[in-house]
């Protein structure tokens, strides 16, 4: 490929960020209260609910993404001859998927604050809910910023997959013009633009976690 192609492949290339970064924070949006609740109801007393989520999250993160994927967007039909659209299928996989990773998160860190803080608040009249949104939640999310960055970066990179049932994202661009230019550039640039994503993924993790150093 000359340069003028490059510049071209890069442009179509470009053109599919859009798609990825549309899959990326939608995820992001929805998996993250769902694994919230998820942490939650794992922790419940309920021991019904409890194995309920540990089956749930026993179950995606043993299976791969893309069985989950398939799985979703075709059971429906094949179960209730009902389709629905490819991208939001691939929202609703990877919000499963990641809920459950991001619930264990959650849930180490819940468990990591010490009980006396929740007696501490309910002796000053906060409630259950206040109890954990005023003051457990803040003190969980400075514990676990640093694996929750590991498992975004993760997803970020993930969105790749959502060709597998015909969503034409950065990736799946970058296949086809590599099969028409018989060439692995497009492939590398679809690199570089991944690793830009990422950078600037980590800045925003990294000023988050300054922000929230005085909780230490």
């Amino acid at each position: 490929m000359n340069l003028e192609q490059t510049i071209n492949v890069a442009k179509i290339l470009f053109s599919g960020i859009g798609v990825s970064l549309q899959i990326f924070v939608l995820t992001f949006i929805f998996s993250i209260p769902l694994g919230i609740i998820v942490a939650v109801l794992r922790n419940s007393k309920c021991k019904i609910i409890s194995y309920l989520m540990k089956g749930y999250i026993l179950l995606i993160r043993g299976t791969p993404i893309m069985l989950q994927i398939i799985v979703v967007y075709f059971c429906p039909y094949y179960m209730f001859r009902v389709s629905y659209d490819r991208f939001a299928a691939i929202i609703i996989a990877f919000v499963i998927n990641y809920a459950a990773y991001f619930s264990e998160i959650f849930r180490s860190g819940i468990n990591s604050i010490p009980d006396g803080q929740k007696e501490a608040a309910y002796t000053l009249g906060f409630n259950k809910v206040q109890t954990f949104f005023l003051i457990i939640l803040p003190q969980v999310v400075k514990i676990i910023l640093p694996s929750m960055s590991n498992e975004v970066i993760s997803l970020l990179k993930t969105t790749s997959l959502a060709q597998i049932i015909g969503v034409t994202e950065m990736f799946a661009l970058a296949q086809k013009q590599a099969s028409y230019n018989f060439s692995i550039i497009p492939l590398v640039l679809a690199g570089g633009y991944y690793l830009i994503l990422v950078f600037f993924v980590s800045i925003l993790f990294n000023k988050a976690e300054k922000k929230l150093e005085y909780y230490s």
